[in-house]
Order: structure tokens, then sequence, then C-alpha cells
């Protein structure tokens, strides 16, 4: 037993002094994670203010950034208030057909207007009468000085206003006179506005007569370009009838070559005794070429007869789009075949062709129909419509006493189709 005793306190004694290891290492491991735990929170604090300090820093940057914007906003609100359209296409959709302000006879008579308006300009201009401006403006109290430095200020106005309205008179044309006219007003009003102190100012009578310009100028490029394309068509209708005459002269040589012919024929028939019914046959065919020639000659007097043709060329300008014009060739398709040229990529298909002794009044009712339908509103002679032919078909149906030759609703588009073009009607952008 007291072996076991001495055992038992060996025992205690080995407990007691593993508890006092255990408290031991337990105590520094505690005091090891305390103070990881305050060194992450620490670093931890020290993120975090770092945060704030770069989320500080980015909102002043916000509020300098938004500053800028408004700033911005406001100077390009400043400058929409005084830009002047200059883009020629949405002017041509603003403005549509021109119309003349000064409706004169031709061009001749508008290069006179515009000479006596300019000389009505330098009148103006000699006559002090273009800049108006303060007269008790003193320099140093100097009348005379400030009477002088107003003078030559006026001088430096007008030039630069001039320089203004000679420019707008340079690239002035039809379609864009409105903004011609309104860059020389705010031209007018810039220099009202940078000389109040001095109450310098362009006059209204020769700020009317500079506009007046500009409107008579736009009138006379319209009337030349006017004047050009009628003498233009023409040419191109002397041409035509030209080519007309050409072939009326070719049939008739043509016929009188196959009556000698058959004339001939008749003699030799009749001198050989051939049966009456031979002779009778010749004899009709003679008839019939004289009546032949009569037709060709009557053609040929009447200017108004001719073939009224409805084409179109759907590659080119789609399926809602035809022309309806008007020969006096004895070959219409020669017509239409010379309009396929090389100056649209396919040829032409006929729907409908029409011979009347008056295609002229045809022509006229067809495009009368459709006026509200023509492509080009402002040059009548470009006789293309956005109508489709079945439409043509039914105006046709109405008008009486007009023949139709043939008509086909659906186009061959033969060289289009082939081409495979309808595949891709938008071709894409070259990148």
């Amino acid at each position: 037993m007291r072996q076991q005793q001495a055992a038992l306190e060996a025992l205690a004694q080995e407990n007691a002094t593993l508890r006092a290891d255990l408290q031991r290492l337990g105590a520094g491991d505690a005091a090891a994670l305390v103070q990881e735990m305050t060194a992450r929170r620490l670093e931890a604090a020290a993120q975090e203010a770092a945060l704030q300090r770069r989320i500080h820093a980015a909102r002043q940057e916000l509020e300098v950034i938004n500053r800028d914007l408004t700033a911005a906003e406001f100077d390009l609100a400043q400058v929409r208030a005084t830009l002047i359209v200059t883009d020629e296409e949405a002017v041509l959709q603003e403005v549509g057909v021109y119309r003349y302000a000064h409706p004169l006879q031709d061009a001749v008579a508008y290069k006179a207007r515009l000479a006596s308006l300019k000389d009505r300009i330098k009148v103006a201009v000699r006559a002090d009468q273009a800049v108006l401006a303060t007269t008790n403006w003193q320099v140093n109290g100097s009348s005379r000085d400030g009477a002088k430095m107003v003078k030559e200020t006026s001088k430096l106005m007008l030039r630069a206003f001039n320089a203004e309205a000679d420019n707008c008179v340079r690239v002035v044309r039809p379609h864009t006179v409105h903004t011609a006219v309104q860059r020389l007003e705010k031209a007018a009003q810039t220099i009202a506005r940078l000389g109040t102190m001095m109450s310098i100012r362009v006059s209204e009578h020769y700020l009317r007569l500079r506009l007046e310009e500009i409107r008579l100028t736009a009138d006379y490029l319209a009337k030349v370009e006017e004047e050009r394309e009628r003498a233009r068509e023409a040419r191109e209708q002397a041409r035509e009838e030209a080519k007309a005459a050409a072939e009326f002269e070719r049939e008739k040589a043509r016929l009188l070559k196959e009556q000698g012919h058959y004339e001939g024929a008749l003699e030799r028939a009749r001198a050989g005794d051939a049966s009456p019914v031979v002779i009778a046959e010749i004899e009709a065919k003679i008839e019939n070429v004289q009546q032949a020639i009569s037709g060709v000659n009557a053609r040929e007097a009447n200017l108004r007869a001719g073939h009224v043709y409805v084409i179109s060329n759907i590659g080119a300008f789609g399926e809602r789009m035809v022309k309806i014009g008007m020969t006096r060739r004895l070959e219409p398709m020669d017509r239409v075949r010379e309009l396929g040229d090389a100056s649209v990529p396919f040829r032409f298909d006929v729907h409908a062709l029409i011979r009347s002794d008056d295609a002229v009044a045809l022509e006229s009712k067809l495009h009368a129909a459709f006026a509200d339908q023509r492509v080009n509103r402002v040059n009548k002679h470009r006789e293309f419509f956005y109508v489709t032919p079945v439409q043509v078909r039914d105006q046709l149906a109405q008008i009486a006493g007009q023949h139709l030759l043939e008509f086909h609703e659906l186009p061959e588009a033969l060289e289009w189709r082939a081409s495979g073009a309808h595949a891709t009607r938008t071709p894409s952008r070259a990148k």
C-alpha cells in the first residue's frame, strides 16, 4: 500500500506539473491571439480610413466634372442659339420646290436688275448711309479725335460686313438662299452688339439692299439653270425629231423600192399574159405599199402622232417607279433601248406601249393623273413617277380611243435577276 501510495503521489505531482504547463501554454496563446486580433483591427481601421479618403477625393472630382459639364451645356446652348444651318440636304427638305422671289422673264433681265442694284449699293456707301454711329463720342475730351475714331471703326465694321455679304452672294444657291439671308442678318446683329459703345450699326436700308442682292442672285442662278435645262431639252428633242425624220425617210425609201419592184412585176405579168388572179395579187400588194407610204407621210406630217411608253427599271429605281414618255419613232423600242444605255445599270422593261394619233395629249393626261406622284417636281421633263404598272394600266383603261399594243404587269428584269442584285439590294458599306 505504501508503494501504491507513493505511486499515487507521484502521479498527482506529475498531474500538477502538467496542469501548470498547460495553464502556462494556454495563457501564452491567448496573448498572441489578442496581439494578432489587435493588429488586424488596426490594419482594418487604416484600410477603412484610406478608403474614406479615396471616396472623399472621388466625390470632389465628381463635383468638378459636374461643374464642367454644366458649363459645357451652357456653352452648347449658346452656340446652338447662334448656329446657322448649312446642311444643304436639310435645307432642301425644309424649303421644297424653289420659287422665284423676282419672276423676271429671262436671265438677261435678272442680270440687268443685279447691275442696277449694285449701283444703288455703291451710292449708299458713298453717301455714308451704310453704317450709322454716334456723333458725340470723345477721346480724352477731344470731339475731333472721337469723331475720327468713330469714323475709322465704322469703316472697319462696314468692311467686315461687306466681306460677309460678298461671301454670301458668292456661295448662295437657289435652295440655300434663306441660309445666306440668315447668315447676313446675324452678321449685322453681331456688328451692332460689338459697336454698342459707339452705337455703330448697319443701317436697315443698306441691310435690305444686300439681302435683296442675295435673293436676286439666287433667282438669277435658278433662271440660268432653267434656261440651260430648257436648251438641253430642246437639243434632245431636236435629236429625237432628226432620228424620227431619218426613220421616216428610210421607211419611205424602202416602200418606194418595194413599190417599184411590184410595178415591174405587174408589167411583166401583163406582158406575159399572166392569169387575172396573179395580176390581182400584185395590184393588191401595190395598193398596200401605197397605203403604207401614205401612212408614213401622214405620221411625218402629224407632229403629235407617235407612241406612249410605260417602262421601268427595277434594278435601278425599285419596284414602285415607272417612266411615262412619248416618241415619234416608227420603231418605239429603239427609243427604249437608247434610254437603257450605259447611264443605268440595267435595261428598261416595257409595261405598256400605246400607238396614238395624239400621243402628246395622251402623255399629258397620264402625267396630270399622276402629278402628285411625280419624282422630280422641279423639272417636269423628268418623266418618272412613284406608281406601279398596274396603276398606269387602270388609268389607261379610263382613257377611251387608245390602242394598247402590249401590257406586262411584272417586269422581266432579266439582267437584274441574272446579276443576283435582288438578293443584295443594300450594298454593304466599305470599311
